[in-house]
């Protein structure tokens, strides 16, 4: 998979792209990310990329001729752009799965007091948002796309059977997780899972995944 990134700010994805397991994943050739500079498109010896709003109102808005321009020096034809937005719809992992299926992602990350609406209307294909909360711009949301993405790709994970257990893969948080010592500081492991008995660990997995939904997002469960 090739993800296209166009930023004001390139120099945020680095370290980002070097670490860890998306780094291993760059470095393997399973996931290419290129990150582009939206100046390098902008208007003028200042290389501008942003006006006053039609209307008036607080802010400036990303104009929309340097937006196209990037987008375009690098789109193919199978490109799927996305819009990185406060007002998009709610990024999930069924989304990130959706947009693991994709061959070729390009992410715009707005700044300032939003984006000129014909490149919501013209050229990006979806608006996405990762919470209800506004942030200083999309660098951060295109990042947790970029590593959401990654993980699901073939070869990323040791273990791909782990994807299938986590938050969100099945309609449901996560069962708690323990590890050594089964005792600590008078703290024990819950005896089922020190059993052997995998028929009741698996029980106790389930119930303890519809305990935590019902408690803290109780909205999956509808």
């Amino acid at each position: 998979m090739r993800i296209d990134v166009i930023t004001l700010f390139p120099e945020l994805f680095a370290a980002h792209l070097r670490t860890s397991l998306l780094g291993r994943a760059v470095a393997a050739g399973v996931i290419e990310v290129e990150v582009h500079d939206l100046r390098a498109h902008g208007l003028g010896a200042h290389r501008s990329v942003d006006d006053t709003t039609y209307g008036g109102g607080a802010g400036m808005v990303m104009r929309p001729e340097p937006i196209f321009e990037a987008v375009e020096a690098v789109a193919e034809s199978e490109a799927h752009v996305v819009l990185l937005s406060a007002r998009g719809a709610r990024l999930h992992q069924r989304a990130l799965e959706r947009l693991a299926s994709r061959s070729r992602l390009i992410l715009i990350c707005g700044r300032y007091e939003g984006v000129d609406e014909r490149v919501a209307l013209h050229l990006a294909d979806e608006e996405l948002s990762i919470g209800d909360y506004v942030l200083a711009g999309g660098e951060l949301p295109a990042l947790v796309v970029i590593e959401g993405v990654s993980r699901l790709l073939r070869g990323v994970l040791g273990n791909a059977d782990s994807l299938g257990l986590e938050s969100h893969s099945g309609g449901l948080l996560e069962y708690p997780q323990y590890t050594r010592p089964a005792v600590y500081r008078g703290w024990a492991v819950p005896e089922v899972l020190l059993s052997g008995d995998h028929g009741a660990v698996e029980r106790w997995r389930i119930e303890e995944a519809e305990r935590i939904t019902r408690l803290r997002r109780p909205d999956l469960l509808e």
